[in-house]
């Protein structure tokens, strides 16, 4: 299951400290190693990078529980891509910018260089960030397509061993006849209960429908602590995330409904 080694990439904002807690909520769950990484330009000296300051915010028992690294990088995505890579992560953990909306992700420069070029799967943090006290559920935006298929098998495995519910969401935007589409959804929840030893009750689709995709996800429940997964586009070349641009919209509307904010992951 992902997150069996998280890389969580700091800033010093509000958006570096997100990403650390989103982080160590993802490693207290899968019981998985943390990283928490700065990345500096090459002609910054490395010891004015560390982030040893970071565990200030941290609870006590947490200081320690995680390897402190500094990466050089002309940019923070690349560096934390070519960083994950060395270390054998699994998972890249990043923040969304200061100044958005609360409850909503952000995709700042380094985000959009991973969700476009990264090699392992990287999940983002909603601004205004809380990990919930548990995971609720995990949902996944689907179309019928192989890294969709991967993504619900994934999906279903994690929710097996998490035991959480899953869920599969497709967008029907404009005119789109919905049948088809929910069609493909009951083939999705054989895939996942065939996948995982989840019972029935356990997994559920639903068809979002509406003019744009902000539209289609007003209509869709999202209850506090849920975790929501985008698969890469079929133009994604082997082994890399790419996210196109209907994710892309799905991840910058999906709205928060809770105090405590949602996150989003992408295989």
């Amino acid at each position: 299951m992902i997150g069996e080694h998280v890389l969580a990439g700091y800033v010093p904002d509000a958006g570096g400290r997100e990403a650390l807690d989103l982080a160590r909520g993802i490693v207290a769950l899968t019981g998985g190693r943390l990283s928490v990484a700065t990345v500096h330009p090459p002609d910054l000296p490395a010891a004015a990078a560390r982030p040893a300051h970071c565990w200030t915010r941290w609870p006590t028992s947490w200081r320690g529980a995680a390897d402190l690294l500094v990466q050089e990088g002309r940019s923070v995505g690349r560096g934390l891509t070519v960083l994950a890579s060395r270390i054998g992560a699994d998972l890249i953990v990043v923040g969304s910018p200061e100044g958005g909306a609360r409850g909503r992700i952000g995709v700042g420069a380094a985000a959009d260089h991973l969700l476009h070029s990264a090699t392992e799967a990287v999940m983002l943090a909603p601004s205004g960030h809380r990990s919930p006290d548990e995971l609720g559920r995990i949902t996944v935006m689907y179309v019928r397509r192989p890294q969709c298929d991967e993504a619900v098998i994934r999906s279903a495995q994690a929710a097996e061993r998490l035991e959480v519910p899953l869920r599969l969401v497709t967008l029907a935007i404009g005119d789109v006849n919905p049948e088809p589409l929910r069609d493909d959804l009951a083939l999705a929840i054989r895939l996942a209960l065939d996948s995982a030893d989840l019972l029935p009750e356990d997994v559920s689709a639903e068809v979002a429908e509406g003019d744009d995709v902000a539209d289609a996800l007003e209509d869709v429940d999202w209850p506090e602590g849920e975790l929501l997964v985008c698969a890469s586009s079929e133009d994604a070349a082997a082994h890399r995330v790419f996210l196109g641009e209907v994710a892309l919209k799905v991840l910058r509307a999906a709205p928060a409904r809770s105090p405590s904010s949602r996150e989003a992951t992408t295989e």
